[in-house]
């Protein structure tokens, strides 16, 4: 009685049923008993291509079971599904041929791989396949070239921000990532986002909670701004409505893939000085910590230690008090785009319409590779000098929502920690002397002090 054994696999199962291989499994059982085969084992690889090189588990086992004797036949629905290179089909034949081990498949029936024809029957067989997936994959490249320069999308998982069909806008996902951007730029945290967007019960495209990788490659998306991408690269406009105006997601991803900006893991700061105050002795930023009960600014070197409470209540009254200064009007000029940054912007549709004139003159003829190279880089660098100029207009609105509200220093208290960070960041540089706090004249025992000639609050041009 010959001891069967049943390999079947799909390259692709994207509903992740396996109904691709309980079909073949089906199909190889029915052949089996027109053999009168004994099937004593079922090895699968579900959504596995076998042209792309990943490890198959199943087929590994399938193997071992050969070399320890376990089966004598090996049963597929077609030979393209044991192997699709012929590297695999040597191994394959290598293991089966000394221990006599028949290979039968449903569509092209029986292989026999003990034999010198046999066996070039069967690379035969590998060979088309071969070519076949290799056509089909250039076929889908290419699918894929035309679609991402057409700007059409290529379909897929659906993105946060639009619906299934991958081109409607969601309204209610875009609006959280309008407004995720602007609070980007004015200071807010990738963690706040995070958090407030599960407060808020919006969920991923998958359905799951965010944390602050996900809201960032979110907003990193060229398809925010209406831009196609392939390979990395932007080849276009796309067909979608965009969500940001495409200068703005310039603007955030400049900020958000800026080398010199520090994005921490850890926990998200509690107090307003932490990493913002310095060091009056050695200019490095001090962090906020609990020792003994008493909370305390701390230099990392060791320098300075201040009362944090004192500090920050201290600073917090100072920039009130400059937020609610009749004079704070100019500064809404760094909370709303300015009329050079919409010049600026203008200058970059010209700038892009350069690009493209460029590449019809050169498919007309009318100008050379080389001058298409010069130009093209000529217009690019000008374009990078001016979004350069565009990101700092964008990244310098701390003060929205703050400076046009109608009490701006209560507006500023009601704020997350990291909005209220950037505002301090953005009016003042607060640094904490070195020398000794004591005790000011008149103290009485139980009261607290603080002495405020040891923090430098030094105003901002």
């Amino acid at each position: 009685m010959m001891r069967a054994a049943i390999y079947a696999r799909i390259s692709s199962d994207r509903e992740g049923a396996g109904l691709g291989v309980q079909a073949q499994e089906q199909d190889c059982r029915e052949q089996a008993d027109n053999l009168g085969w004994t099937v004593v084992a079922v090895y699968t690889d579900n959504d596995i291509s076998a042209y792309s090189g990943k490890p198959r588990p199943g087929y590994r086992s399938m193997l071992a079971a050969i070399e320890q004797g376990q089966v004598d036949a090996v049963l597929a629905w077609h030979t393209d599904r044991l192997h699709r290179s012929v590297t695999e089909l040597e191994e394959y034949a290598s293991v089966c041929d000394p221990n006599r081990v028949a290979t039968h498949t449903v569509k092209a029936g029986h292989i026999d791989l003990s034999t010198p024809s046999g066996r070039l029957v069967a690379r035969q067989l590998g060979a088309v396949a071969r070519y076949e997936v290799e056509h089909m994959v250039e076929r889908q490249k290419r699918a894929k070239i035309r679609s991402a320069q057409s700007g059409t999308w290529l379909g897929g998982r659906r993105p946060f921000g639009y619906e299934p069909d991958g081109v409607t806008v969601n309204e209610l996902e875009a609006s959280a990532i309008r407004s995720a951007a602007a609070a980007v730029l004015a200071g807010a945290s990738l963690r706040g986002i995070a958090k407030e967007w599960n407060a808020q019960g919006i969920a991923t495209a998958t359905g799951r909670q965010w944390d602050m990788t996900g809201v960032r490659r979110v907003l990193l998306r060229p398809r925010n701004a209406g831009l196609m991408e392939h390979k990395g690269q932007i080849v276009g406009p796309a067909q979608w409505r965009r969500i940001l105006p495409e200068e703005q997601w310039y603007a955030l991803r400049s900020f958000l893939t800026d080398p010199a900006r520090t994005i921490t893991t850890g926990n998200a700061r509690r107090w307003l000085g932490s990493g913002l105050y310095h060091c009056g002795a050695c200019g490095q930023t001090v962090i906020g910590s609990t020792a003994n009960g008493r909370r305390a600014y701390r230099c990392r070197r060791g320098c300075v230690s201040r009362t944090l409470t004192g500090v920050d209540e201290y600073v917090s009254k100072v920039v009130m008090a400059r937020l609610r200064r009749e004079d704070l009007k100019h500064l809404l000029s760094a909370a709303t785009p300015s009329t050079d940054q919409h010049n600026l912007e203008e200058l970059t549709v010209t700038l892009r319409r350069r690009l493209d004139e460029l590449a019809r003159l050169f498919s007309q003829g009318q100008i050379d590779a080389q001058q298409l190279s010069e130009g093209t880089r000529s217009v690019n660098t000008t374009l990078s000098h001016v979004r350069d100029q565009i990101s700092e207009a964008y990244a310098n609105t701390a003060l929205e929502g703050v400076a046009d509200a109608p009490d701006p220093g209560e507006a500023w208290s009601r704020m997350p920690i990291d909005r209220k960070q950037a505002v301090v960041d953005l009016l003042c540089e607060v640094t904490l002397l070195k020398g000794a706090e004591g005790r000011p004249h008149g103290w009485r025992p139980g009261q607290t002090y603080f002495r405020p000639d040891l923090v430098r609050i030094t105003p901002r041009s």
